[in-house]
């Protein structure tokens, strides 16, 4: 069954990659006592995820921070250093924390697997956002299909 409104995430542990290497972060570190939203898209470096779904949060991450939200984080079932690639190759600024999600733990414990065998990409995440406050899910938006609607930067604006 896929998390809905009123759950608290799973404690499993994201990683990223800097010059300091492979660091872990847990929900706990992420979301303790923080109002976050995190949205996740089904893969780093995709058209969809690259050219609408990511952007649209760079355009307004200053407005969201403005509703009081202490962090915005993006989540793929990537390895830690794709992550970190795509990030530079899309100039993601601090304003966006970019978490890989490497073997589905948060996506599997979710819910919010997504099966791209068929199309050569393996288990991903579902495109989705969600508020988190305090460990808590907040607005939970998952994408039906491959469109940028309920998962949006401007739908998770309207829900703040």
């Amino acid at each position: 069954m896929a998390i809905q409104v009123g759950d608290n995430l799973p404690d499993v542990t994201f990683k990223t990659f800097s010059a300091a290497g492979i660091q872990g972060h847990t929900t706990a570190d992420i979301f303790g006592g923080k109002k976050v939203v995190l949205f996740g898209v089904p893969g780093a470096f995709t058209p969809t995820c690259s050219d609408t779904h990511l952007p649209g949060f760079q355009v307004v991450s200053d407005k969201i921070l403005a509703k009081g939200v202490d962090a915005i984080a993006c989540m793929s079932v990537n390895d830690p250093f794709v992550m970190e690639a795509w990030g530079k190759s899309r100039n993601v600024s601090d304003d966006i924390a970019l978490f890989a999600d490497p073997d589905a733990d948060f996506t599997n414990a979710t819910g919010l697997a997504l099966d791209l065998s068929a199309a050569g990409l393996g288990m991903r995440s579902k495109r989705f956002a969600m508020i988190v406050d305090n460990g808590v899910v907040t607005y939970l938006g998952v994408e039906p299909g491959k469109d940028v609607g309920v998962s949006s930067a401007d739908a998770v604006l309207a829900a703040l």
